[in-house]
């Protein structure tokens, strides 16, 4: 078997689609395969703890959360020594696709699942989707999902235009309408931005007596991005896996937010956008006083200052 090492200082970015999946079939070692499911989908299976983590990855974002084009949840192999199934697609297909779903009912009919203590499942978005929809391969799994669609079904979901192309996908057969197939899970985590609507009213199809709803404000479509930057996704995972997680300790993490330079400037231009120059004020002098900002922080205190200095006169 290679050396775990080794794996996590590969490179794989730049690279197509087979030869990523050849690189990563030779990473996987003799405790672990990569298997094509089809032309747009492959597992990527590495086995380690008795921990499972499956992850539902779209291809063509793997350089936006690593550098080296890896999986993200290699990064959870590297702090956590987790096993890890990364089910991969090649753009976004909500992994609707009976190859898929074959695999999922040989690895039930095998028992792979049985073999690990605890299995989590992970995706944002498409694979978010996917995520919830196929935990129902294991009762008893535990989910985090960022940002998911409960389905694309328009006799469902006519009010999302985002993905017209979907609408002649079949989200009504097997491991179909997402809330659903998390009956069955022990505990599932929806994380969202109530600010990006369609999203919202998604979460909203989630309510389930299982389902944690937590809210990211002004994090729109980038969730997954901006908060593996704060280093949150690999956070809540572990507090997930530990039996921790809950709407309080999401919120104190949530803080991380506070120290993120890209978030505050969002709130900024969102405070700016509605002028709400004292809340400007307030915004910015924190933020320098943090030394969180820089001249655009400097520049919007000024003109709101002056702004208000206007008024009272």
């Amino acid at each position: 078997m290679q050396d775990s090492g080794d794996i996590f200082e590969t490179d794989l970015s730049g690279l197509d689609w087979q030869e990523w999946l050849e690189r990563a079939g030779e990473l996987a070692g003799e405790d672990g395969y990569c298997q094509p499911l089809g032309p747009r989908h492959a597992a990527l299976l590495i086995e380690r703890k008795p921990v499972l983590l499956v992850t539902f990855e779209n291809f063509e974002r793997l350089e936006t959360i690593s550098d080296q084009g890896q999986p993200f949840g290699w990064s959870m192999i590297e702090a956590l020594g987790w096993s890890h199934l990364c089910l991969l697609s090649e753009g976004d297909t909500w992994f609707r696709d009976g190859r898929v779903y074959g695999y999922f009912d040989r690895l039930i009919d095998d028992g792979f699942f049985d073999g690990f203590d605890e299995v989590i499942f992970y995706g944002a978005g498409a694979c978010g989707y996917a995520a919830a929809a196929f935990s129902v391969a294991t009762p008893g799994a535990k989910v985090l999902a960022l940002r998911p669609q409960a389905t694309l079904d328009p006799r469902v979901t006519e009010w999302d235009d985002r993905y017209i192309a979907m609408r002649r996908t079949s989200f009504t057969d097997r491991y179909g309408y997402a809330p659903d197939m998390l009956d069955a899970a022990e505990r599932a985590v929806v994380v969202y931005d109530p600010e990006v609507e369609l999203d919202a009213m998604h979460a909203a199809l989630f309510n389930r007596g299982n389902v944690l709803r937590f809210r990211t404000r002004y994090l729109g479509y980038e969730i997954e991005e901006r908060l593996a930057r704060m280093g949150i996704i690999a956070r809540i995972l572990a507090q997930l896996s530990a039996g921790k997680l809950s709407t309080l300790s999401l919120a104190r993490l949530w803080r991380a937010r506070r120290d993120d330079t890209p978030y505050l400037f969002n709130l900024l231009r969102r405070l700016m956008a509605d002028q709400r120059d004292l809340l400007i004020v307030q915004h910015c002098r924190n933020v320098l006083e943090r030394r969180q900002g820089g001249p655009r922080f400097r520049k919007a205190l000024s003109l709101a200052e002056t702004r208000l200095e206007r008024h009272r006169g």
